[in-house]
């Protein structure tokens, strides 16, 4: 079943549900759907539980981090050159929003088919960070969207156990994203060595740790 095919069945059988097909471009062509996040527990169940979908398990979800970008477009417009309208081709900037995204790769073992990705993203990266979380549909998503909220700062709504995975309770960053910037002093660190050395001596203004 290609994409275009479930992306007409979800929007047919799921309420108010509206899903875009999100090009790749790179060799692997793997397509994908995104979703808007007040659909995305129905689209979930949907593809679950339909006996055309039965897409019962889910092998991975990821964090992608998308701060704001500058975008150059090449449009087409119509000019008057030398008395004469001609279209003629223009670069033009825009601002691409800043958000945050989870990936999902689904399967199903019934039908044998997949991967189908679909993704979900946030109103930005700053205060309106928040998700639905898929685990009550795929319980396999648990601590991946924990490890995404721990690493990029994505707070998934009705997870049951929403804490930091790999990071401390205390720690008040997220070292996924790309604008992240490592500490200096690595006090963490049982035995500093190499840069992590350097950073030390840096930071404690002396002959640093032997």
């Amino acid at each position: 079943m290609n994409l275009e095919a479930i992306k007409a069945a979800l929007e047919s059988e799921v309420s108010g549900c509206r899903v875009e097909i999100v090009q790749n471009g790179s060799p692997s062509a793997q397509h994908s759907l995104l979703m808007a996040p007040e659909h995305a527990l129905d689209i979930a169940l949907h593809l679950r539980d339909a006996e055309m979908f039965c897409f019962d398990y889910c092998s991975n979800v990821t964090g992608i981090d998308w701060p704001g970008r500058e975008i150059t477009e090449k449009i087409k417009v119509r000019h008057i050159v030398d008395g004469v309208e001609q279209e003629v081709e223009e670069s033009r900037k825009r601002e691409s929003p800043a958000y945050l995204e989870a990936v999902y790769h689904l399967y199903s073992t019934q039908r044998r088919i997949g991967p189908l990705i679909l993704r979900v993203r946030t109103t930005n990266r700053t205060d309106q960070v928040h998700l639905p979380s898929l685990t009550a549909v795929w319980r396999s998503a648990e601590f991946q969207e924990r490890e995404i909220f721990d690493l990029f700062g994505i707070i998934f709504d009705g997870h049951p156990d929403m804490r930091r995975l790999l990071m401390w309770d205390g720690f008040m960053d997220h070292p996924m994203r790309k604008d992240y910037i490592e500490p200096d002093d690595y006090e963490y660190e049982p035995t500093a060595h190499d840069d992590v050395l350097k950073k030390a001596k840096v930071h404690q203004g002396g002959p640093g740790l032997l």
